[in-house]
This record gives C-alpha cells, sequence and structure tokens, in this order.
C-alpha cells in the first residue's frame, strides 16, 4: 500500500479539535468525558456576552471613572479594584453599554488569568470594562448569577478546554468564543437552593480574606519596628509637591537630576539614623540581568530538564518552565525590572533567568540572601520613565540599603518568614473552603 499525502493550512490545522497540537487539551478533555454528567447548553442562550470599549490610553491616568482591565484580576479569580486606572466622569455616562452592573460575571479575556470569571456584588463604584474584559449578563430572572458564577469557577479548567479547543490557547478570547462554551443547565429553584447552601461558606471565606495582611505590609512593619523607622511619616513626605534644596546639589545626585530615564522614587532618600547604608554592588559577588528565553524547555520537570526558568512578575513567583542548565547555581536573588518592577524573590536553587529579571548574588560574610530579598521589597523601588518603566543593572548597583550584623538581620528574616506562614495558613483555610463550594456544585449537577 503506497503512502498517502495530503496538504492543509496550519490554521485550519490547528482549528480541528482531533488534531489540535496541545497535550493539555487532549489530557483535560479526556478527564471531562469521564464525568458522568454533560455541558447541556451553550452560555448565549442564558446571557448576553460583550465586552468593553478600547479606551485610548492617554485617558487612564487621569481622574474620574474607574476602568477595569487586565491585570486586575489575581489567582482566585478575584477583581482588584485597587489596581484600576482612571478615565474622565463624562465617559461614564457616554459609554452606558459598558457599564458592570451588580449581578454580572465579568471574565477574563486574555493573559494568565484567560477565562477566569469574578462576580460583581453590592458594587458601590462607578466602573466601566475595556476590551480586555467581558461580561456575562443574564437575560432573564429564570437564572440566579451567583450560582452560575460558583458555576463558572468550577468550569474554569473545563472552559480552558473549550478555549483551547477554539485554536487560542494562552493568547485571547472574544465575546464570539465565550458564547460557544457549553455548561450545565439547572433548575432556578435548585439555583436558588445551592446559593443559600453556600451563603454561609462565602461568609467564613469573607472573614478569613479580613484577616490577610498583604506581604509588602508585613515587611514594612517588620523593617520598621526594628530600625524605628517612621512609616507614617514617610507616606507623608511622598504627597508633598514642593521642597527646598540647594540647586548646586542636583546634578550631583542621581534621584534628583533632571532627567527621568534615570530617577528612582523609593525609601533611598529617606535613610534610617544610626542604620549604616551600603551600595548593593558593594555586598554583592555578581550583578547581572537575564538573557533570552531557551527555545528548548520543558513545562515538566524531568532527569533532563531539572532548572527552573524565572521571569519578572508576582504571578508563580516569576516561574516560566524548566531547562537543561542553569545559569545561576549560588544562592542569590532575583529582582523584576519591568511590570512588577523592583520585586525581590530569595532564589535558594539553581536556576535560569530571562529577560527582565536582574539577579544577585549576595556575599555571604556581609549579608542573607533572604534579608537581601526582603530589604529590595521594604524599599518599594519605583520607576519613572517617559514611556515604560524599567529597572537597569547599573541603576541596581548603586542602591544603598541598610545592613546590621548577620544576627539582626536573621532576626529579621526570621519575624517576616513566621508572619507570612501565618498568611499561608489563612489562605489554605479559603482554598478550604471554596474546595466545599466546588463539591456542593458538582453534587448539584451530578444529581440534576
Amino acid at each position: 500500500m503506497g503512502l498517502k499525502t495530503f496538504t492543509i493550512d496550519f490554521a485550519e490545522l490547528a482549528s480541528k479539535h482531533y488534531l489540535y497540537g496541545s497535550y493539555k487539551y487532549h489530557f483535560l478533555n479526556k478527564q471531562v468525558k469521564k464525568e458522568k454528567y454533560i455541558l447541556k447548553s451553550r452560555i448565549f442562550y442564558n446571557f448576553d456576552v460583550f465586552t468593553g470599549y478600547a479606551f485610548k490610553s492617554e485617558y487612564y491616568e487621569k481622574d474620574g471613572v474607574k476602568l477595569l482591565r487586565i491585570g486586575d484580576f489575581n489567582n482566585s479569580g478575584d477583581v482588584c479594584f485597587d489596581s484600576m486606572v482612571f478615565l474622565p466622569e463624562e465617559y461614564f455616562e457616554k459609554y452606558k453599554r459598558y457599564k458592570v452592573k451588580n449581578k454580572d460575571i465579568v471574565i477574563a479575556l486574555t493573559g494568565a488569568t484567560i477565562g477566569k470569571t469574578c462576580f460583581i456584588d453590592e458594587l458601590n463604584k462607578k466602573v466601566l470594562l475595556n476590551q480586555r474584559v467581558g461580561i456575562l449578563r443574564a437575560k432573564d430572572e429564570k437564572i440566579n448569577c451567583k450560582f452560575y458564577y460558583y458555576l463558572t469557577k468550577l468550569y474554569s479548567f473545563q472552559f480552558q478546554i473549550q478555549i483551547d479547543s477554539m485554536g487560542k490557547g494562552q493568547q485571547n478570547i472574544s465575546p464570539s468564543d465565550v458564547s460557544k462554551i457549553k455548561i450545565p443547565l439547572i433548575p432556578k429553584l435548585k439555583q436558588d437552593k445551592i446559593v443559600a447552601q453556600i451563603k454561609p461558606i462565602e461568609k467564613k471565606i469573607k472573614k478569613l480574606k479580613a484577616q490577610i495582611t498583604p506581604p509588602q505590609k508585613i515587611i514594612n512593619k517588620v523593617f520598621a519596628r526594628e530600625f524605628g523607622f517612621d512609616l507614617e511619616k514617610f507616606e507623608k513626605s511622598k504627597k508633598e509637591k514642593f521642597f527646598e534644596v540647594n540647586f548646586s546639589i542636583i546634578s550631583k545626585t542621581n534621584n534628583l537630576k533632571f532627567n527621568v530615564s534615570t530617577s528612582l522614587s523609593n525609601k533611598i532618600n529617606f535613610q534610617i539614623p544610626n542604620v549604616k547604608y551600603f551600595k548593593i554592588k558593594s555586598i554583592a559577588k555578581s550583578i547581572f540581568a537575564g538573557g533570552d528565553m531557551p527555545k528548548d524547555f520543558s513545562d515538566e520537570k524531568n532527569e533532563i530538564y531539572q532548572y527552573p526558568i524565572f521571569s519578572n512578575g508576582k504571578e508563580k513567583f516569576g516561574f516560566i518552565a524548566y531547562f537543561k542548565k542553569a545559569r545561576v547555581k549560588e544562592k542569590a536573588i532575583t529582582i523584576s525590572a519591568r511590570g512588577t518592577i523592583g520585586f525581590a524573590v530569595a532564589r535558594n536553587e539553581s536556576y535560569f533567568p530571562i529577560v527582565r529579571l536582574i539577579s544577585v548574588i549576595p556575599i555571604k560574610k556581609f549579608i542573607l540572601n533572604e534579608y537581601l530579598a526582603n530589604v529590595i521589597n521594604f524599599q518599594n523601588i519605583e520607576k519613572s520613565g517617559n514611556t515604560i518603566a524599567q529597572l537597569t543593572t547599573p541603576m541596581v548597583e548603586n542602591i544603598k540599603i541598610p545592613i546590621p550584623d548577620l544576627r539582626k538581620q536573621k532576626k529579621i528574616v526570621n519575624e517576616i518568614k513566621a508572619e507570612l506562614n501565618k498568611q499561608e495558613e489563612i489562605k489554605r483555610k479559603i482554598e478550604n473552603e471554596r474546595n466545599k463550594i466546588d463539591e456542593i456544585i458538582e453534587k448539584a449537577i451530578k444529581e440534576s
């Protein structure tokens, strides 16, 4: 029998679910088929699905209406209102279609959180959407939106499977893509009953969330207590618009130069009395930026691909994949050069850094690895640039940091670690409660 050949457009190849080249798609799709229930209805039968307006970026920094944009979802699928940008007040009336309303389900259409949803409840802010975030809005009273929000969270994997089957991968999805996603149909009476059953669990989760303290606040509190640093006074000083200075010193001080491409705004110029400061380059063996992303890598760790690849970002602490070689084999810290600029992580394992990540290998006899990461985060480095904020290796080299003796460094590290461990325990409790909600939804679907 002769060899048969055929030709096909690659775009068409990627769109065929049985030829789709994604291990994750085929593996998870197989898992879904094992379930006793099936996804019965497309979302658009029950919901209007639409996205926001393509607002021009020049309006992003103006006071007024808050704009929900990509990046406002965290790992749990919650909206982080504090990270929004602003639009003028008149936009809120001009673009009524894109207003966020109570009982809306908001879905991320692009980025690492693609397919994740959040429920808008008791909204007391004026919020608009841009084109990177979508809305699922119930068409009639037969839908309990809170129930379907729980369902979309439970089905986040299945959402991703169906998104992948469209050939979208991790790139982006549109409202029309979301409309094609299938979901179970549950009678309204049962929806209401399940939401009532979940209500006390949500109440407990809300209480636990109130106990969570952001890592930056923990680090600031410990350093302030140990060094007698007046955080309140520092915060007030940041709001001051005018100050007196001898102009002769401006040209000699990097942080006061009339050049936004080299200016830093952090706690460097607000030094703690009676504490010795050293430039990072004087306590480091090496400081360097990461290289290009290797073309040959693995998503899974194995005997060949053993070393993590790290980039900038707080998501998974910058983890990307695994590589065959490690560029850094000693204890080191990494600092994000863009995006989450100045975010430092202590790395105690060998790793391979890539672009937008600066590595610092400390001299052990001067400074502890964990202390260096914590003190960099305490400095809360921010850079002002003409367009995109970027931290450079020379800037890192010249940052001055307070360095006490190793005994005090260890005390600070242990205090911060103990507080962060408490926060992790609270997060574990929240996750356990969320698993209870998933179990309730799963049971309801299987019984329907």
